[in-house]
């Protein structure tokens, strides 16, 4: 009998040069992938990678595995056959904030509701790269780009929120930059049995460089971030000395310093990522008037679509048998062309 080698990130490397812009966060997305891929035992005959369009959509090329290069908006369409086709692949579609959520909305929305057993990777920039910088549609209000020369009038979509409300059952935030946190939220995205939506805030240092300093900034990160863990207070800070507690006569959300009119840890909140309420809470929280919300912020499974699916054309087999085309063709019902 052949023993299964251990692969390594190195292994899980094509041999395709990596051609994105110098210092763009694509490449620590990339590197985190693999290691995730290593870590977590993933086989590159197993694995299909299928992308969209734009800078993220190159990111097949440069797996190890099987993958498709498909066309804009459509990844989601395009994995979710390959799922359903064969449900023992382990399918990642990787997309951007311009190709997911823009002309691939539609598409995204409905895979997410479905809950097809995949997952789902959207770098978002808030910008469109490939296409020379035009705003998208995460763009914040305001911003000033080849297509919204004197600023942006459109209020941006949040992503999370987005995959919230279309059903997710499992929604997750991490940053480029910051590569454990990042192939930890990626291993529990592979864990999860149902559609997993990781939102990736990727800076663009070429069309929108900086657009997330206000919290990836290493000098107030502490502070403009929160690590979320299921069961665990809400506590942030460079000194663990805030965190959020349910305000009980506004019933919203508030920053609290521990130790102020004798708050302690015991009146703030804990994450419980089944609650479905509190993530949409948590995914609302912005900048400078509260931390960003980072991790697994949603995860309650249901059963994935493709087991359904199978478990139905099982039963419809039963009900009516194998079916013949001979039988189809000799049916009463006729036609004639003239």
């Amino acid at each position: 009998m052949t023993a299964t080698l251990p692969l390594t990130a190195r292994d899980w490397a094509s041999d395709q040069e990596v051609r994105w812009c110098p210092g763009c966060g694509d490449y620590a997305i990339l590197k985190a992938m693999l290691k995730t891929l290593a870590d977590i035992g993933s086989r590159p005959e197993n694995t299909v990678f299928v992308s969209g369009i734009g800078c993220a959509a190159r990111f097949p090329y440069y797996v190890s595995s099987y993958g498709f290069h498909t066309i804009h908006g459509r990844a989601p369409a395009v994995a979710t056959g390959v799922k359903i086709t064969n449900p023992e692949l382990d399918v990642w579609v990787i997309t951007g904030d311009g190709d997911g959520l823009s002309i691939g909305g539609n598409h995204m929305l409905h895979l997410l509701r479905r809950n097809v057993d995949l997952q789902v990777v959207l770098f978002n920039n808030e910008i469109y790269g490939l296409t020379k910088g035009q705003y998208s549609p995460t763009s914040r209000r305001g911003t000033r780009s080849p297509s919204t020369p004197m600023g942006s009038l459109e209020h941006p979509v949040s992503a999370g929120a987005f995959a919230l409300g279309a059903g997710g059952r499992f929604i997750a935030r991490s940053i480029d930059t910051q590569q454990a946190h990042l192939s930890g939220v990626l291993t529990r995205a592979h864990q999860h049995k149902g559609t997993s939506f990781v939102e990736v805030f990727q800076n663009c240092v070429v069309f929108n460089d900086g657009v997330f300093d206000d919290f990836t900034d290493k000098a107030i990160a502490a502070d403009r971030q929160i690590l979320v863990e299921h069961g665990k207070p809400l506590v942030f800070g460079k000194d663990k000395s805030k965190g959020i507690r349910l305000n009980p006569s506004t019933i919203a959300l508030e920053v609290v310093t521990l130790g102020e009119n004798g708050t302690t840890e015991a009146d703030l909140l804990k994450h419980d990522e089944t609650n479905r309420t509190l993530a949409g809470m948590l995914l609302a929280l912005e900048p400078p008037a509260f931390p960003v919300a980072l991790g697994v912020v949603y995860c309650n499974p249901a059963t994935p679509f493709e087991q359904d699916l199978y478990a139905q054309l099982e039963s419809a087999g039963a009900w009516q048998g194998t079916p013949d085309i001979g039988d189809l063709f000799r049916q009463e019902r006729t036609w004639t062309v003239e």
